[in-house]
């Protein structure tokens, strides 16, 4: 399931830096703006301590985790709507992505360019929310010249969209977003197709110093980004992308000895890939067998005749049920015997809501 989370922001705030570190690659990330023009695709595997929790239990030859695709997209600047910076290209980069991973600067470094001048993390997110927005504003506009003239072609459903985008064009220019417009579901379809850029779902990166991330106090710039996203319906968490790099090239007990003496749980980038795939309201179910244990990646509510097409096009075709073994019964009574005989085990049709942790097998015939 290849869905992207866009990594964006002004230039010189840590994108590359961060994506480097994410997919420990070598994308030049340089002192000065527009290092990074084309963008870069990685693929990241999910933390997820249960898959290795199951692997205990099954022992396979094979363990394959879930991912997260991230794209890093080149800094945006002031008149982006406008073709500035390369603007146009650009935003037709973030159009692809479903969702925006916004790195904000929130570190002082006077050796690093800052395009402003100076740090202020809600004036840079606001900056480059205001460009997304009128970037949706031109393209609504775009639309309706369009629309009008299939309706002076005797365009009968024409007439109705062009309501529906006056509506929100009215929405948009009163500085909203798209995500809070209200539409009825038979449109949702139409909106859709107009990739609009505020309809993406935001998670804020506020990209701090090594002081600021050891500290459980946040300081008064990164605080207000976070009551900033919060009246926004967004998410914000901190991590320093500076430090990332560095963890990111050590092995495993390097890390730890890394980690206790920043006073830190975990990786920022853990906490980084895991909000991006709640980001994308995405959840992930398992199979298990001694051949492999695997983590399969589907959207919320996926039912479970689709999620046996994502194993393989056969389970779904001739799908017959799926037999749920709960993660947490698996764990607790340690093998899927003792599940079934526990009385635990249920059989599922088509319609059954797959829920995430559930492990699956799939009985088809074709």
């Amino acid at each position: 399931m290849a869905l992207q989370c866009g990594i964006l922001g002004l230039p010189n705030v840590g994108k590359s830096t961060i994506f480097n570190a994410l997919t420990a690659s070598n994308v030049p990330a340089e002192n000065y703006p527009f290092c990074t023009i084309d963008p870069h695709v990685g693929i990241v595997p999910l933390p997820d301590q249960r898959i290795y929790e199951l692997e205990k239990i099954y022992k396979p030859k094979k363990v394959t985790p879930a991912t997260v695709e991230f794209t890093d997209i080149a800094g945006l600047v002031k008149g982006a709507s406008k073709g500035e910076g390369l603007g146009n290209q650009f935003l037709g980069q973030v159009k692809q992505v479903e969702a925006i991973v916004h790195v904000v600067r929130c570190f002082e470094d006077p050796n690093i360019i800052h395009v402003v001048n100076s740090i202020n993390p809600v004036r840079d997110a606001e900056l480059i929310e205001t460009e997304l927005l009128l970037a949706d504003i031109a393209t609504v506009e775009k639309r309706l010249i369009k629309m009008t003239k299939a309706a002076k072609g005797g365009d009968n459903t024409a007439v109705h969209k062009i309501g529906v985008l006056n509506q929100l064009l009215n929405h948009l220019n009163n500085g909203h977003r798209t995500r809070t417009f209200s539409a009825q579901s038979d449109d949702l379809p139409f909106i859709h197709s107009l990739f609009l850029m505020t309809r993406k779902p935001i998670l804020y990166v506020a990209n701090v110093d090594e002081n600021e991330i050891q500290n459980s106090v946040r300081s008064k710039q990164v605080q207000e980004l976070f009551d900033f996203a919060a009246k926004k319906g967004n998410y914000v968490i901190r991590l320093c992308g500076k430090l990332e790099q560095e963890l990111a090239k050590l092995d495993k007990s390097e890390k730890n000895m890394f980690l206790t003496e920043y006073n830190l749980s975990k990786p920022g980038l853990d906490k980084l890939i895991q909000a991006s795939f709640k980001l994308l309201k995405l959840e992930t179910f398992f199979t298990g067998s001694p051949v492999e244990v695997r983590a399969w990646t589907i959207k919320q509510g996926t039912t479970a005749h689709s999620a046996a097409g994502e194993v393989h096009t056969d389970f779904q075709r001739g799908f017959i049920k799926a037999e749920i073994h709960k993660y947490k019964d698996l764990i607790r009574l340690g093998s899927e015997i003792a599940v079934r005989d526990a009385g635990l085990v249920h059989q599922e049709g088509k319609d059954y809501i797959v829920q995430d942790g559930d492990c699956i097998l799939f009985k088809f015939n074709v």
